[in-house]
């Protein structure tokens, strides 16, 4: 019987091309035939990610992780005008963190900022600077609303935040069809994109609700009984650790976004930790566990795991710590074909070398 695993992908704009590389690993050496995936979450960048592989896996699509290549492909800067657009604005932003150039407070919904924009990418690929128009070339949402609710795995499930009730919030594909504005709402970083409105309600980056989703992969409620994952593989951007105290502005700038960027997922790690105590001690009645068809605890993190000999944990694909180390707040909006580049390749190498050591463990 085939393990059943939950993908979680962390959010962090352009660094979320690691990702990318990492999902392309696993589908290249088929994860979905030696496991079976339950469930997809994500959060901004990681929302992107997660919605392309889900809808690949819905359609049947072969290989899998084309239609993830062919975003990242057509969401690089591909002409000169794109590269010298991307190059100057990530230095204008590089200027603006280190206190060298003035800072514009400019609402990201204000008609002059749109007309500004509308001025300054003329030239530009359309889908380079329409976020709606690039993600609907490669994701058919009007197919996704004929399907209806899709309970049947994989569940996929995207972080927001609801900014008029304060709610953390999760679009989920098995109580509602996923719609471009659910991948939007979870991208729209506050000052840089205009809040999502859907129906009455308007939503933010899921930065600030779950970062990824990781406590209602095990909640029956949100993914149905059956589809509750004996592991959680989740695809970390943001790094743990600094060498060193951030000084220079843009240095506190970027250490503070980093953990801004861990804080709910170190906290649901810690949930998930303390639940998997209360039934490795017996807290729960056998019966009760049954009927939720839970037969062993969620696997978590030995880094989050006092108890060294607990045999599960929640395994994080990570950067190399030299890509990690030359990365920052910028790179984060930086779309070059060099640095997308950079972060697929190295996602590709940890994926392969996640999946060797995950066999390893298995034998």
């Amino acid at each position: 019987m085939k393990t059943k695993i939950a993908i979680a992908c962390q959010g962090g704009g352009s660094h979320a091309a690691f990702t990318a590389g990492v999902l392309q690993a696993l589908f290249e050496d088929s994860v979905q035939d030696h496991f079976e995936i339950v469930s997809i979450s994500g959060t901004s960048g990681g929302a992107l990610c997660a919605a392309l592989i889900w809808y690949a896996l819905k359609r049947g699509d072969n290989p899998v992780q084309q239609r993830l290549m062919d975003f990242w492909a057509d969401n690089t800067a591909q002409t000169y005008p794109e590269r010298l657009f991307n190059d100057l604005a990530i230095k204008n932003v590089e200027l603006v963190s280190r206190g060298l150039l003035p800072q514009w407070n400019i609402s990201p919904a204000s008609p002059a900022l749109k007309q500004w924009n509308a001025i300054a990418t003329i030239g530009l690929r359309s889908r380079f600077t329409n976020f709606p128009e690039l993600l609907e070339a490669h994701i058919d949402f009007a197919e996704i609303a004929s399907w209806g609710p899709r309970p049947e795995p994989p569940v996929l499930l995207l972080g927001a935040s609801n900014i008029l009730t304060g709610k953390l919030w999760k679009f989920n594909s098995a109580v509602e069809p996923i719609k471009v504005e659910h991948i939007l709402a979870s991208c729209a970083i506050p000052n840089l994109f205009a809040a999502v409105e859907i129906g009455d309600d308007a939503y933010w980056d899921g930065i600030f609700s779950d970062n990824p989703p990781i406590v209602s992969l095990i909640e029956p409620r949100m993914v149905g009984v059956a589809n509750i994952p004996e592991e959680i593989w989740v695809i970390k951007l943001n790094p743990t650790r600094r060498d060193a105290i951030p000084l220079e502005s843009d240095d506190i700038l970027d250490r503070r976004n980093e953990l801004e960027g861990n804080v709910s997922l170190f906290q649901s790690l810690r949930y998930v930790e303390n639940i998997n105590d209360l039934i490795v001690r017996g807290a729960f009645k056998e019966e009760f566990l049954q009927e939720l068809e839970v037969q062993a605890p969620v696997r978590i993190p030995k880094a989050f795991n006092e108890l060294e000999d607990k045999p599960y944990h929640i395994p994080l694909i990570e950067m190399s710590p030299a890509l990690q180390k030359s990365l920052n707040y910028e790179s984060k909006l930086d779309r070059s074909p060099a640095r997308i580049a950079q972060l697929m390749n190295d996602g590709h190498y940890q994926g392969r070398r996640f999946l060797a050591a995950r066999r390893q463990e298995r034998n």
